[in-house]
C-alpha cells in the first residue's frame, strides 16, 4: 500500500471526526441557548399572567425557575465548548476555553448562591 495514500485517508478520517465533533459541540451549544430562551419566554409569560390575572405567584418562584434554566443552559454551553476543542487543541484555544469555563463557572456559582438565598417561604 502507498504510504501517501494512507496519510490522505488518515487526514480524511480526521476531518470527518472534526466535522462530527464540531456538529456535536454546535448542537450542545444551541440546545443550551434554547433552554435559556425557553426559560426566558416562560418567565415573561408567568410575569404577564401574574400581572393581568392578579395571580398569587411570587416573583421569587419565577426567578428561581428561570435561574435554574440558565444554569442548565450554561452547562450545555460548557459541554459544547469542550467538544469543539477536543481534537488537536492549540494553546490559544485551550486558554480561551479555560477563560470561558471560568466565567461560566463563576456565573453558575453566583446563580446557585442566589437560589440558596431564596428561602423555602419565599419560593411561592
Amino acid at each position: 500500500m502507498n504510504p501517501l495514500k494512507n496519510h490522505v485517508i488518515s487526514e480524511q478520517k480526521m476531518l470527518d471526526y472534526q466535522t462530527i465533533i464540531d456538529a456535536i459541540g454546535l448542537f450542545l451549544s444551541l440546545f443550551g441557548a434554547a433552554i435559556i430562551v425557553y426559560g426566558g419566554i416562560e418567565a415573561i409569560i408567568k410575569i404577564i399572567a401574574k400581572e393581568i390575572r392578579r395571580q398569587f405567584l411570587e416573583y421569587n418562584a419565577i426567578r428561581m425557575d428561570f435561574t435554574s434554566k440558565i444554569m442548565i443552559g450554561l452547562e450545555f454551553f460548557i459541554a459544547g465548548d469542550l467538544m469543539k476543542s477536543i481534537l488537536m487543541p492549540n494553546l490559544n484555544e485551550v486558554v480561551i476555553l479555560a477563560i470561558i469555563v471560568a466565567i461560566r463557572t463563576v456565573v453558575g456559582y453566583s446563580l446557585n448562591q442566589e437560589i440558596k438565598t431564596i428561602g423555602p417561604g419565599e419560593r411561592g
